[in-house]
Formats: C-alpha cells, sequence, structure tokens
C-alpha cells in the first residue's frame, strides 16, 4: 500500500477545489452550484443544514473575516491550512500557521524557546540604519501591512499581495516593500508556498553584519533535531553542525509528529541561486530556525542607495514523509534553474 493510500485508509486524505469567500458574503458560486446546505469535514459530507451562513463545501477557500485587521485566512476542507497575519501591533507580517498535508496541524511554530521573536515564516533584519526589524520592541522598528489584497483563487491556488513599509517611529520610513505571495497545492502529500518581492530603499540602506535575517522559517519542535525531528541539507549534510554557514540549494526539517508518530511530515525552505543573494550561505540551529541569510558572513555589511531594488523569490515546501519522498530538487529546478 503506497503511502497515500494509507493516509486515505485512516481517513485523513484531503481533496481538490477552490472558491473564495470574502468578508462581504457575497455569493461566489456559478448559477446551479449552489451549496449553501451542505457541510462538509476531511473526506465526508454532512447532513442538509438550514441555508445560512458561507457555503461550506470540501475545497480551498480563502478569505478576510470581517472582524480582523485584514488577516487573511486559507482553508482546505474547512480546516485552516495557512494564515497571513498583518496586525499593526505586530513586529511584522508573518504566515502562522502552515498546516501539515496529512495532519492538519502547523509544521511552523507562532513562537517558541529559546527566541520567541521568531514567528514561523517571516522577513526582516536588524542592524538596519541603526534600527531592528527582526525583534525588540516596536520603538526600534516595524514592518508594516499597507495594502493586503487577495488576487486570484484557482482550483488549487490562492495568491495574494501586499505592500508593507519598513519604519522606525522617529524616523521617515526606508523600505518600500511589496509582496506576492502563491500556495499551490500539488497533490495530498505536499504543497508549496512562493514568497516574490521587491524592495525599494527610500533613504540609503546599511545593514550591518548580523546574524538576524533575512528570511526565516521557525519550525515546531517534533521537527527539529532537539524535539526529535532532523535537519538536512541538498548537500547531503545534517545537523546544525555541519549544514551552518554553508551554501545549498536547500535545507529541511523533518520528523515523526508528537501527537501523532505514524505521520512524518516536514517543511523546506529554497534558497535563490542569485537574487536577492548569490550562493548564499544558511544560518541553521538544531532548535528549529533554517534561513538562507547573507549578514553574518561578509564584513562590513551590505549597503544600497536610495531608489535600489532588492528582489527575489523564496520557496517553502510543506511534505508529508521525508525528504526523501518529494522530489526537491525538482522544485528547486522548477522555480529557479
Amino acid at each position: 500500500m503506497i503511502r497515500r493510500d494509507f493516509f486515505k485508509a485512516a481517513g485523513l486524505a484531503a481533496t481538490s477545489g477552490l472558491v473564495v469567500s470574502l468578508d462581504s458574503g457575497a455569493n461566489v458560486f456559478a448559477e446551479g452550484q449552489q451549496d449553501f446546505n451542505t457541510v462538509t469535514f476531511p473526506g465526508k459530507t454532512g447532513k442538509p443544514q438550514p441555508g445560512w451562513g458561507d457555503p461550506q463545501v470540501e475545497h480551498f477557500t480563502s478569505y478576510y473575516p470581517d472582524f480582523a485587521d485584514k488577516n487573511l485566512w486559507i482553508r482546505k476542507d474547512n480546516q485552516v491550512i495557512a494564515a497571513y497575519r498583518t496586525n499593526p501591533n505586530q513586529k511584522y507580517p508573518y504566515i502562522y500557521p502552515l498546516a501539515g498535508p496529512i495532519s492538519r496541524v502547523s509544521v511552523t511554530s507562532e513562537s517558541a524557546q529559546p527566541w520567541p521573536h521568531h514567528r514561523s515564516v517571516f522577513m526582516g533584519a536588524d542592524r538596519v540604519n541603526g534600527g531592528n526589524y527582526w525583534q525588540e520592541g516596536s520603538d526600534r522598528g516595524q514592518i508594516f501591512s499597507l495594502a493586503l489584497k487577495l488576487v486570484r483563487a484557482e482550483p488549487n491556488v490562492v495568491e495574494f499581495t501586499d505592500r508593507c513599509q519598513w519604519k522606525h517611529p522617529k524616523q521617515e520610513p526606508i523600505i518600500d516593500d511589496v509582496r506576492k505571495y502563491v500556495l499551490t497545492w500539488k497533490n495530498d502529500d505536499y504543497y508549496t508556498l512562493d514568497l516574490g518581492f521587491e524592495m525599494t530603499m527610500l533613504q540609503d540602506v546599511h545593514i550591518e553584519k548580523t546574524n538576524h535575517g533575512f528570511f526565516g522559517v521557525r519550525v515546531e519542535q517534533d521537527l527539529s533535531p532537539q524535539g526529535g525531528g532532523a535537519l538536512i541539507s541538498s548537500e547531503g549534510a545534517s545537523g546544525e553542525k555541519d549544514t551552518f554557514g554553508k551554501p545549498a540549494k536547500w535545507m529541511a526539517f523533518y520528523g515523526k509528529r508528537r501527537f501523532n508518530p505514524a505521520i512524518t511530515e516536514g517543511v523546506a525552505v529554497l534558497c535563490p541561486p542569485k537574487e536577492p543573494f548569490e550562493n548564499c550561505p544558511w544560518f541553521t540551529r538544531d532548535y528549529g530556525n533554517i534561513s538562507p541569510m547573507p549578514f553574518l558572513f561578509q564584513e562590513g555589511g551590505f549597503s544600497w542607495k536610495k531608489g535600489d531594488v532588492l528582489k527575489g523569490v523564496y520557496r517553502v515546501v510543506v511534505f508529508a514523509g521525508t525528504p526523501q519522498d518529494v522530489d526537491l530538487n525538482g522544485l528547486w529546478n522548477d522555480i529557479y534553474a
């Protein structure tokens, strides 16, 4: 029995299809396809219910709740897969959860010791023009979400954009940051999350040598080596000792899920070959953090002039099983080759 059939037999398989539901409550079904009266759960359909509320059919949905600060939620089989969080009181926008394709439990941590400022899937940096856009209080600098927008929703794809601004409370904004996120459900075993960005320098910008930045993923404990999981690279290295500071196409954490050891899941981050940084070394930690970042490995830091543009695309892969069960090199080639 193949792995997917095993999980289906366990009642944990997912199905495809996509519909968008916005806070306006507008009907997005084509005529003849209305299904407001059927409540569904993963793998099964419930009995008809009174015809009110949003459609609850078995597919992707993506929407902004009208009670939140323009957070965007993505669901599958009526379960949360991901949420992009933009509350203005946060240090920066970030994605949490990022759910495993089988367990539907997040493979990333919203906040965890020993560094609770690491929030799931995030982007930022410290020591930027004297400010800090990675940790510490908002008085040191924040990245604000200004224009979150749901762009498209297709049978297996959700795409949204955001315009962000890096600002210290006592200074004018220093960076204008336009992002495009694309979440693609490939099959029941894995999906990808692509983050494309263009950062325009509104002033001369200098990032000092630091180990905090640029794009990072913090995983749940059960996927980290310290929690019983594993860390491996595309080069066959494993663990922090052998991967720290080394270039690689990708890094991946994976492990047996704590609540159900019969399920193994993982998350990989793929490193762009050139933009935004060429042949980037990796910052890795056995407690569960990976980031393809150069700031710690170049004396003197990095500088950009006003008007310069820094751009790139990072790919995250969330998968069932081990890295050997998903073609990470092929997924790297698909986006970077």
